[in-house]
């Protein structure tokens, strides 16, 4: 089974958790409706569509809602350290939490009290969190945007608004960025990096780079990089080696434009339903992407 775990943009929205499902357009959980915007409602939708597809089970979402005070966030933390010993997942993706580095660590020794390790992969504040804390080499797979890869590749920045100017994406190439990350230990094995061309790292060594399809009006459209991430979480839980895995969502993630044609001013909740689709093409593009050196 998968998890996804995250915030939603409504202070007044209680720690809720439980089997996903989506329905007309919502996503549904323990009897909460969330709308589908960007970040983690997107994330998990995705994960959902994908699921389905790929007949590899629910997904269950552990939400809180946190408009970036971190008081949510906590709440969530503090749930998923206390408990998380007595749930079993194969997959869990960790997305939107306020970054803190205490409540991180503890959450990431509950996992290894959990019957059996999952698979860990991690974007957005949590992955912040993971790099802040010195443990990003715990997990399996972070998927940074550019900006988020040049974070990850100053060994010196506490949070990414101090990132040094000379490790900005502007300056250094994608596989400089990721050399820098991992020499110093604040990469995990696999690495997706998103962008105009999305770059796969494994253990430092760009892999695989994916540029086609291309759809422009994606780039406009918030909340596509978090439908990767999902899509990469519902692989994975599939039973699908991450490498290929990685491979596979990104492409997919390209393919949904292809397929659902959208415009900039199009909704990432009105991409959801291409997904399955677009997996079908995902599937059969493997192995035509370019591979790096």
């Amino acid at each position: 089974m998968l998890a996804v775990i995250g915030t939603v943009p409504d202070p007044s929205f209680p720690l809720t958790y439980g089997s996903a499902r989506l329905k007309d357009g919502v996503l549904e959980v323990a009897g909460m409706s969330v709308p589908i915007g960007r970040g983690t409602p997107a994330l998990a939708a995705a994960a959902v569509a994908a699921a389905e597809r790929l007949c590899c089970g629910d997904v269950f979402v552990f939400l809180v809602g946190d408009v970036g005070r971190g008081d949510g966030s906590r709440v969530l933390y503090r749930f998923l350290a206390e408990n998380l010993s007595r749930f079993s997942f194969d997959v869990m993706v960790f997305h939107y939490l306020q970054p803190d580095v205490d409540w991180h660590n503890k959450v990431l020794f509950a996992v290894d009290a959990m019957p059996r390790r999952p698979v860990l992969i991690a974007d957005a504040g949590f992955m912040y969190a993971a790099k802040m804390s010195g443990q990003a080499s715990a997990y399996d797979i972070f998927t940074p945007d550019i900006g988020e890869m040049a974070f990850l590749a100053d060994e010196r920045a506490p949070h990414p608004f101090y990132t040094r100017g000379f490790i900005l994406h502007d300056t250094l190439s994608v596989p400089e960025l990721v050399a820098r990350a991992y020499a110093h230990d604040d990469a995990p094995r696999l690495l997706v990096v998103k962008g105009e061309t999305d770059h796969i790292a494994e253990a430092g060594r760009i892999v695989a780079t994916v540029r086609e399809p291309i759809w422009e009006a994606m780039e406009a459209i918030g909340g596509t990089g978090d439908t990767l991430t999902g899509i990469l979480g519902a692989l994975c839980a599939s039973g699908k080696d991450p490498l290929d895995a990685c491979r596979t969502a990104a492409l997919t993630n390209r393919w949904i434009g292809r397929l659902a044609r959208p415009t900039p001013a199009t909704q990432v909740a009105e991409l959801i339903p291409a997904i399955p689709d677009a997996l079908e093409q995902g599937h059969k593009s493997v192995g035509s992407e370019d591979m790096g050196g």
